[in-house]
Protein backbone atom coordinates (compact mmCIF):
# COMPACT_ATOMS: atom_id res chain seq x y z
CA UNK A 1 0.00 0.00 0.00
CA UNK A 2 1.54 3.31 -1.08
CA UNK A 3 2.35 5.52 1.60
CA UNK A 4 -0.26 8.61 1.88
CA UNK A 5 2.73 11.17 1.17
CA UNK A 6 3.17 9.95 -1.93
CA UNK A 7 2.88 11.21 -5.71
CA UNK A 8 -0.43 10.21 -6.97
CA UNK A 9 -1.48 8.00 -4.12
CA UNK A 10 -4.96 9.52 -4.54
CA UNK A 11 -7.64 7.92 -6.74
CA UNK A 12 -8.33 11.58 -7.43
CA UNK A 13 -7.09 12.58 -10.87
CA UNK A 14 -8.61 15.46 -12.86
CA UNK A 15 -8.25 15.89 -16.65
CA UNK A 16 -5.13 17.94 -16.95
CA UNK A 17 -1.73 15.81 -17.95
CA UNK A 18 0.09 14.62 -15.59
CA UNK A 19 3.73 15.43 -15.66
CA UNK A 20 3.77 17.41 -18.86
CA UNK A 21 5.68 20.75 -17.67
CA UNK A 22 7.82 19.37 -14.64
CA UNK A 23 8.70 16.32 -12.96
CA UNK A 24 8.09 17.43 -9.69
CA UNK A 25 4.64 18.89 -10.24
CA UNK A 26 1.90 16.59 -11.38
CA UNK A 27 -0.89 19.22 -12.18
CA UNK A 28 1.18 22.23 -13.66
CA UNK A 29 -2.01 24.57 -14.31
CA UNK A 30 -4.13 23.00 -11.65
CA UNK A 31 -1.49 24.23 -8.78
CA UNK A 32 -0.58 27.05 -10.23
CA UNK A 33 -3.52 28.76 -10.76
CA UNK A 34 -4.24 28.19 -6.70
CA UNK A 35 -2.55 31.58 -6.27
CA UNK A 36 -6.05 33.34 -6.79
CA UNK A 37 -6.62 32.25 -3.10
CA UNK A 38 -3.38 33.94 -1.56
CA UNK A 39 -4.87 36.80 -2.99
CA UNK A 40 -8.13 37.07 -2.55
CA UNK A 41 -8.57 35.59 0.87
CA UNK A 42 -5.65 37.71 3.16
CA UNK A 43 -6.93 40.70 0.58
CA UNK A 44 -10.45 40.57 1.89
CA UNK A 45 -9.13 40.00 5.62
CA UNK A 46 -7.80 43.37 5.30
CA UNK A 47 -11.18 44.72 3.77
CA UNK A 48 -13.27 43.32 5.70
CA UNK A 49 -11.63 44.12 9.24
CA UNK A 50 -13.74 46.66 10.45
CA UNK A 51 -17.02 44.46 10.11
CA UNK A 52 -15.36 42.08 11.76
CA UNK A 53 -14.67 43.92 15.15
CA UNK A 54 -18.39 44.64 15.06
CA UNK A 55 -19.96 41.28 13.98
CA UNK A 56 -17.29 38.76 15.24
CA UNK A 57 -13.51 38.38 14.63
CA UNK A 58 -14.10 34.56 13.70
CA UNK A 59 -15.00 36.28 10.03
CA UNK A 60 -10.99 36.67 10.04
CA UNK A 61 -10.82 32.91 10.08
CA UNK A 62 -13.24 32.51 7.22
CA UNK A 63 -10.83 34.18 5.21
CA UNK A 64 -7.85 32.52 6.78
CA UNK A 65 -9.30 29.12 5.80
CA UNK A 66 -9.97 30.24 2.50
CA UNK A 67 -6.03 30.96 2.50
CA UNK A 68 -4.99 27.91 3.71
CA UNK A 69 -7.58 25.97 1.10
CA UNK A 70 -5.55 27.82 -1.92
CA UNK A 71 -2.08 25.99 0.17
CA UNK A 72 -3.70 22.39 0.50
CA UNK A 73 -4.97 22.47 -2.61
CA UNK A 74 -2.12 23.49 -4.78
CA UNK A 75 -0.28 20.59 -2.39
CA UNK A 76 -2.67 18.67 -3.85
CA UNK A 77 -2.53 18.97 -7.51
CA UNK A 78 1.36 19.36 -7.29
CA UNK A 79 1.50 15.19 -5.72
CA UNK A 80 -1.47 13.83 -5.87
CA UNK A 81 -1.44 12.73 -3.00
CA UNK A 82 -3.43 10.92 -0.73
CA UNK A 83 -2.79 13.53 2.24
CA UNK A 84 -2.48 16.49 -0.17
CA UNK A 85 -6.01 15.42 -1.21
CA UNK A 86 -7.28 15.10 2.57
CA UNK A 87 -6.23 18.53 3.31
CA UNK A 88 -7.42 20.23 0.29
CA UNK A 89 -11.12 18.97 1.07
CA UNK A 90 -11.27 18.82 5.04
CA UNK A 91 -10.26 22.35 4.58
CA UNK A 92 -13.21 23.33 2.21
CA UNK A 93 -15.58 21.32 4.67
CA UNK A 94 -14.60 23.42 7.90
CA UNK A 95 -14.88 26.85 5.93
CA UNK A 96 -17.89 26.11 5.06
CA UNK A 97 -18.73 24.94 8.33
CA UNK A 98 -17.23 28.33 9.79
CA UNK A 99 -19.00 30.20 7.46
CA UNK A 100 -22.74 28.66 8.56
CA UNK A 101 -21.49 29.18 12.58
CA UNK A 102 -21.46 32.76 11.55
CA UNK A 103 -24.22 33.67 9.02
CA UNK A 104 -26.77 30.97 9.08
CA UNK A 105 -29.76 33.12 9.84
CA UNK A 106 -31.66 32.11 13.39
CA UNK A 107 -34.82 31.37 11.34
CA UNK A 108 -33.04 27.92 9.40
CA UNK A 109 -31.91 26.27 12.76
CA UNK A 110 -33.19 23.21 13.70
CA UNK A 111 -36.06 23.81 16.01
CA UNK A 112 -34.61 21.83 18.89
CA UNK A 113 -31.81 24.53 19.25
CA UNK A 114 -34.02 26.80 19.88
CA UNK A 115 -32.43 29.82 17.78
CA UNK A 116 -29.51 29.38 20.15
CA UNK A 117 -26.21 30.20 18.22
CA UNK A 118 -23.78 28.53 20.36
CA UNK A 119 -25.75 25.61 20.46
CA UNK A 120 -26.23 26.01 16.58
CA UNK A 121 -22.33 26.07 16.04
CA UNK A 122 -22.11 23.29 18.75
CA UNK A 123 -23.91 20.78 16.49
CA UNK A 124 -22.36 22.34 13.30
CA UNK A 125 -18.58 21.83 14.91
CA UNK A 126 -20.29 17.90 16.16
CA UNK A 127 -21.40 16.98 12.61
CA UNK A 128 -18.04 18.32 10.95
CA UNK A 129 -15.73 16.59 13.25
CA UNK A 130 -18.24 12.83 12.43
CA UNK A 131 -18.36 14.09 8.52
CA UNK A 132 -14.52 14.52 9.04
CA UNK A 133 -14.29 11.07 9.99
CA UNK A 134 -16.35 9.47 7.56
CA UNK A 135 -14.37 11.10 4.80
CA UNK A 136 -11.61 8.61 5.10
CA UNK A 137 -14.03 5.78 4.84
CA UNK A 138 -15.18 6.67 0.46
CA UNK A 139 -12.57 9.72 -0.06
CA UNK A 140 -13.46 9.58 -4.01
CA UNK A 141 -16.96 10.71 -2.78
CA UNK A 142 -15.52 13.62 -0.59
CA UNK A 143 -15.62 16.37 -3.38
CA UNK A 144 -19.19 15.58 -4.79
CA UNK A 145 -20.29 15.38 -1.29
CA UNK A 146 -18.96 18.86 -0.57
CA UNK A 147 -20.32 20.30 -3.80
CA UNK A 148 -23.62 19.05 -3.00
CA UNK A 149 -23.60 21.47 0.26
CA UNK A 150 -24.11 24.05 -2.30
CA UNK A 151 -27.99 22.82 -2.86
CA UNK A 152 -28.76 23.91 0.88
CA UNK A 153 -26.68 27.40 0.12
CA UNK A 154 -28.57 27.80 -3.12
CA UNK A 155 -32.03 27.31 -0.97
CA UNK A 156 -31.12 29.98 1.86
CA UNK A 157 -29.85 32.41 -0.53
CA UNK A 158 -33.07 32.14 -3.02
CA UNK A 159 -35.34 32.38 0.18
CA UNK A 160 -33.35 35.59 1.03
CA UNK A 161 -33.84 36.62 -2.27
CA UNK A 162 -37.46 36.72 -2.24
CA UNK A 163 -37.37 38.28 0.99
CA UNK A 164 -35.65 41.42 0.30
CA UNK A 165 -36.43 44.80 -1.38
CA UNK A 166 -32.42 45.76 -0.96
CA UNK A 167 -31.27 46.18 -4.61
CA UNK A 168 -27.60 45.92 -3.91
CA UNK A 169 -28.29 42.39 -1.62
CA UNK A 170 -30.21 41.17 -4.96
CA UNK A 171 -27.45 42.39 -7.48
CA UNK A 172 -25.07 40.22 -5.22
CA UNK A 173 -26.90 37.52 -5.09
CA UNK A 174 -27.45 37.39 -8.80
CA UNK A 175 -23.66 38.04 -9.58
CA UNK A 176 -22.60 35.46 -6.58
CA UNK A 177 -25.10 32.77 -8.24
CA UNK A 178 -23.98 33.60 -12.09
CA UNK A 179 -20.33 32.93 -10.90
CA UNK A 180 -20.78 30.16 -9.10
CA UNK A 181 -22.32 28.56 -11.71
CA UNK A 182 -19.97 29.07 -14.03
CA UNK A 183 -17.42 27.58 -11.68
CA UNK A 184 -19.45 24.24 -11.35
CA UNK A 185 -19.99 23.87 -14.83
CA UNK A 186 -15.89 24.11 -15.12
CA UNK A 187 -15.94 21.84 -12.30
CA UNK A 188 -18.43 18.79 -13.53
CA UNK A 189 -17.07 19.44 -17.17
CA UNK A 190 -13.29 18.22 -16.05
CA UNK A 191 -15.08 15.17 -14.52
CA UNK A 192 -17.66 14.34 -17.35
CA UNK A 193 -15.75 15.63 -20.33
CA UNK A 194 -12.52 15.16 -19.71
CA UNK A 195 -11.98 13.47 -23.43
CA UNK A 196 -13.43 16.05 -25.27
CA UNK A 197 -11.09 18.16 -23.33
CA UNK A 198 -8.21 16.96 -24.34
CA UNK A 199 -9.09 16.10 -28.31
CA UNK A 200 -8.69 19.94 -28.33
CA UNK A 201 -6.00 19.93 -26.44
CA UNK A 202 -7.37 22.28 -23.75
CA UNK A 203 -7.57 19.84 -20.39
CA UNK A 204 -7.37 23.21 -17.81
CA UNK A 205 -11.03 23.48 -16.64
CA UNK A 206 -10.40 22.61 -13.02
CA UNK A 207 -7.79 25.58 -13.12
CA UNK A 208 -10.42 27.54 -14.11
CA UNK A 209 -12.71 26.52 -11.71
CA UNK A 210 -9.70 27.44 -9.01
CA UNK A 211 -9.70 30.91 -10.43
CA UNK A 212 -13.77 31.50 -10.85
CA UNK A 213 -14.37 29.83 -6.92
CA UNK A 214 -11.90 32.07 -5.66
CA UNK A 215 -13.61 35.31 -7.43
CA UNK A 216 -16.69 33.96 -6.31
CA UNK A 217 -15.25 33.68 -2.41
CA UNK A 218 -15.62 37.48 -2.02
CA UNK A 219 -19.30 38.11 -3.07
CA UNK A 220 -20.56 35.22 -1.96
CA UNK A 221 -19.06 36.00 1.95
CA UNK A 222 -20.19 39.80 1.43
CA UNK A 223 -23.81 38.65 0.45
CA UNK A 224 -23.94 36.62 3.60
CA UNK A 225 -22.57 39.45 6.06
CA UNK A 226 -25.38 41.35 4.21
CA UNK A 227 -28.47 38.64 4.71
CA UNK A 228 -26.83 38.06 8.41
CA UNK A 229 -27.17 41.84 9.27
CA UNK A 230 -31.15 42.23 8.84
CA UNK A 231 -30.95 39.25 11.63
CA UNK A 232 -28.21 40.25 13.90
CA UNK A 233 -27.39 43.35 13.37
CA UNK A 234 -30.79 45.68 12.44
CA UNK A 235 -29.16 48.66 14.05
CA UNK A 236 -26.64 49.37 11.72
CA UNK A 237 -26.34 49.69 8.19
CA UNK A 238 -23.61 48.15 5.85
CA UNK A 239 -22.74 49.69 2.40
CA UNK A 240 -21.41 47.67 -0.10
CA UNK A 241 -18.26 49.44 -1.17
CA UNK A 242 -15.85 47.90 -4.04
CA UNK A 243 -11.54 48.14 -4.29
CA UNK A 244 -10.01 49.49 -5.20
CA UNK A 245 -12.84 52.29 -6.72
CA UNK A 246 -16.31 51.91 -6.60
CA UNK A 247 -16.29 53.36 -9.58
CA UNK A 248 -14.46 51.36 -11.51
CA UNK A 249 -16.66 48.63 -13.56
CA UNK A 250 -15.11 45.81 -11.76
CA UNK A 251 -14.17 45.48 -8.35
CA UNK A 252 -14.28 43.23 -5.10
CA UNK A 253 -16.79 44.13 -2.60
CA UNK A 254 -16.75 44.70 0.77
CA UNK A 255 -19.03 46.26 3.47
CA UNK A 256 -18.43 49.32 5.07
CA UNK A 257 -20.68 49.99 8.43
CA UNK A 258 -21.12 53.48 8.32
CA UNK A 259 -23.33 54.41 11.10
CA UNK A 260 -25.30 53.19 14.18
CA UNK A 261 -29.11 54.05 14.47
CA UNK A 262 -29.49 52.98 17.77
CA UNK A 263 -33.13 53.57 19.48
CA UNK A 264 -33.31 55.95 22.69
Amino acid sequence: MPSIFAYQSSEVDWCETNFQHSELVAEFYNTVSNVSFFIFGPLMMFLMHPYAQKRSLFVHGICLLFTVIGLFSMYFHMTLSFLGQLLDELSILWLLASGYSIWLPRCYFPAFVGGNRLQFSCLVVLTTMVSTFLSFLRPTVNAYALNSIAVHILYIVFREYKKTSNKELQHLIEVSVVLWAFAFTSWISDLLLCSFWRQINFSYMHSIWHVLISITFPYGMVTMALVDARYEMPDQTLKVRYWPRDTWPVGLPYVEIIGDHKNC
